[in-house]
């Protein structure tokens, strides 16, 4: 299955993919949304910086995903601390994810700049910070 994944790009989330300086993302939320249960081991992931450019730019395979249960407040920052060497997380990314009571933390390998390309996003919500399309050349423009 293929995914396509917006990455923080104040956070510079892409560049630290790329350089090996994060093996691992994190996605939260105070319900089971997406990609909470959806992602599983050796997934591809297609990475778009969320600067409004909508280039992807690099691919990565998933290794291994944890799909929390639901965490308190403390339970949530304690995880993301117990990962914050894989994550490599801004102050300011620790303060979005902390506390939610679903997280999901996606290891990767394999992590490669590719050749850009812009998806076509008409099929999927204008908020969605991550979509499964099941092959990236289905939305391949």
């Amino acid at each position: 299955m293929d995914h396509v994944v917006y990455v923080d790009a104040k956070a510079r989330e892409l560049k630290k993919l790329l350089t090996g300086e994060k093996t691992m993302i994190v996605r939260g939320a105070a319900g089971r949304k997406l990609p909470h249960g959806r992602v599983q081991s050796r997934d591809r992931l297609f990475f778009i910086e969320n600067s409004g450019e909508g280039l992807v730019r690099a691919s990565a395979v998933v290794s291994d995903v944890f799909n929390s249960e639901k965490l308190s407040e403390e339970q949530s920052a304690d995880l993301l601390r117990s990962s914050q060497l894989k994550l490599n997380l801004t102050p300011e990314q620790i303060k979005r994810w902390a506390g939610k009571r679903y997280l999901v933390l996606i290891e990767v390998n394999d992590i490669q700049p590719i050749k850009p390309f812009v998806i076509d996003r008409s099929d999927y919500g204008s908020m969605d910070d991550w979509l499964i399309v099941e092959n990236i050349d289905n939305v391949r423009k």
